[in-house]
């Protein structure tokens, strides 16, 4: 194996991407745009959830209630009647109801424990989940305060101190950004590589290689060493510009030590892309092969639900991805501010099956050169 020929079959692959204008799109897209509306539009984040509020007690506490709920969580309640709530919920007018009886606050000083009712339209998922915890919260904060204020002073026999570590506002943004990043190195990485090779053969090219002095050895590392540094330098200039500068999302580790793990992921990745696109043959049975091994590999490595709420089986057997290592890695180095000392073991695993993934996209990439 020669590093001369490495080298120029890997610039040409670099030239055969800049002529291809929709992957570079893709590259484009995937590492901006992407990665902004990952964060700006987080699907779980109550933005500006519509409520409407029926006060039958007209007391300063309802008052107080009422008041208590403003953008951006919520937008300004309407206060309805109690006829117009279900015609309002059926138009789909309002996620919220909130049904305050009357007596309500002459209950709550008398002592006895009044209820209000919450409806919830269930079909808004992401935000009657997380919404109706907010509205219990925010109806108990006020109805307490009210109480402080009306009756002798209390104490509690505990207080809890919540300090929330690595992301102190609890902004889901934060996490959809990075999240978005880690899993566009894997995508890109493997379609970038597999594009590479098909295009080889469709364009008919590959056979004008076969009969140059040059190695399968080579031929594949120039794909995977000029495809992974497209992803390599994509991701960081992503990271640094979109990311830290644009979202202003605080990143609390060593970026040159994330960089030095994307760039071992990328071996990993790269070998896999060469390896499906042995197996497909054409760009439309990449397309569909690729849909069968990303999706499983993305959502089931930890970058969307945590690992440890997954099944046993299932944990186990994605300690063979190597995404899984890398989102645990990447999310220890840019959330936690972890060292090398902490991130070690994933380091190795990576080396590992980038190295078995190279042995057999090898041999498989030099049957498909016969």
């Amino acid at each position: 194996m020669r590093a001369a020929n490495v080298l120029e079959l890997g610039v040409k692959e670099l030239r055969g991407l800049a002529r291809d204008p929709m992957l570079l799109l893709l590259v484009v897209y995937a590492f901006t745009l992407s990665i902004y509306t990952a964060s700006r539009a987080m699907p779980e984040t109550l933005n500006r959830a519509a409520i409407a509020i029926v006060d039958e007690d007209q007391s300063p506490v309802s008052a107080q209630i009422a008041t208590a709920f403003y953008p951006p969580l919520f937008t300004i309640p309407k206060l309805i009647s109690q006829p117009e709530m279900d015609a309002r919920m059926d138009a789909g007018l309002d996620t919220f109801a909130l049904d305050i009886p009357p007596n309500f606050q002459r209950d709550l000083l008398a002592g006895r424990s009044p209820t209000i009712q919450l409806n919830i339209d269930a079909t808004r998922m992401t935000q009657a989940f997380s919404g109706g915890g907010y509205v219990q919260s925010i109806v108990s904060g006020e109805v307490t305060a009210f109480l402080a204020r009306n009756r002798a002073a209390t104490t509690t026999p505990v207080d809890l101190a919540l300090r929330a570590r690595f992301n102190p506002e609890l902004d889901k943004g934060w996490f959809g950004a990075i999240s978005n990043v880690i899993q566009s190195i894997t995508m890109l990485s493997i379609v970038l590589t597999g594009a590479a090779l098909i295009r080889e053969r469709e364009h008919g090219t590959i056979e004008h290689l076969l009969v140059m002095p040059v190695t399968a050895v080579e031929l594949m590392l120039s794909k995977i060493w000029s495809m992974g540094l497209v992803v390599l330098v994509a991701s960081a200039v992503s990271l640094i510009f979109v990311v830290r500068w644009l979202l202003a999302v605080p990143i609390e580790g060593s970026i040159p030590l994330f960089l030095t793990a994307t760039a071992l992921h990328l071996f990993a990745t790269t070998c896999l892309g060469v390896f499906l696109a042995t197996v497909a043959g054409t760009m439309p049975q990449f397309g569909l092969l690729l849909m069968l091994v990303l999706l499983p590999l993305q959502v089931l490595s930890g970058g969307m639900t945590p690992r440890e709420s997954m099944p046993e089986i299932i944990q186990i057997l994605m300690v063979a991805a190597p995404n899984t290592h890398f989102v645990m890695l990447a999310q220890a180095i840019l959330f936690r501010g972890a060292g090398l000392g902490v991130v070690w073991p994933h380091f190795a695993a990576l080396l590992l099956i980038g190295t078995v993934l190279f042995a057999l996209s090898l041999r498989r990439f030099r049957s498909f050169l016969r």
